[in-house]
């Protein structure tokens, strides 16, 4: 598995509260769970603690893409820095199970070895890693906070042009149509406002000028 994938484990997280919306997914054992997706050996380790746990990652890894996309580069850096002190990482080279099409050969890439005592340590260990990558990797830059408002939804992006400002297509149509609203608004106000002044200077005018 490739050390870009992982950075999703941490975009994940972040996305399971939406602050301003006032909602929380990560509510149960079952939502943590469901957390890792298909890496279903270490979610079975979940319990009840993992809930409140991984609540306090979140809110840190929160502030790493805040400080990100506030341009702050070094604050962001530093609270990636200390989440990984504390969720240490194991990397080891696999590739023995998979073979690449053209040559045969195993397809040698890092993963992340599982020896965390819990499943909160492992999934921060392996969110962290993984965003870290990216980070390294892209730019700080790349990471980002959705402005689609309300939603405060993180992403990582990856585009070629460093273009995107939304977490999804759904926000970016959302935003694209309020902001042809409020365009629109605008000129019919302006449109109004034009359209008074004309028919006051005809008022203001004498009949026998007109």
């Amino acid at each position: 598995m490739e050390l870009a994938y992982y950075s999703d484990y941490a975009v994940r997280l972040v996305n399971s509260e939406e602050p301003l919306r006032g909602t929380d997914a990560l509510t149960s054992v079952e939502a943590v769970r469901a957390l890792f997706g298909a890496n279903t050996q270490p979610a079975a380790r979940a319990v009840e603690a993992d809930v409140p746990r991984l609540r306090a990652v979140r809110t840190r890894l929160r502030g790493v893409f805040e400080a990100a996309d506030e341009g702050d580069e070094t604050r962001a850096v530093d609270l990636l820095n200390q989440l990984m002190l504390e969720f240490p990482v194991s990397p080891q080279i696999s590739g023995h199970d998979f073979l690449d099409d053209t040559t045969g050969r195993p397809d040698w890439h890092m993963h992340l070895a599982e020896q965390a005592t819990n499943a909160t340590a492992g999934y921060s260990a392996t969110a962290c890693m993984g965003l870290a990558f990216q980070l390294t990797t892209l730019g700080a830059d790349r990471l980002g906070i959705c402005e689609a408002a309300p939603c405060r939804n993180a992403y990582v992006d990856t585009s070629t042009n460093r273009s995107r400002r939304y977490c999804s297509d759904r926000c970016a149509t959302r935003a694209n149509v309020a902001a042809y609203r409020a365009r629109k608004r605008l000129e019919n106000e302006r449109s109004g406002r034009s359209g008074r002044t004309h028919e006051a200077a005809q008022e203001a005018t004498p009949a026998t000028e007109r």
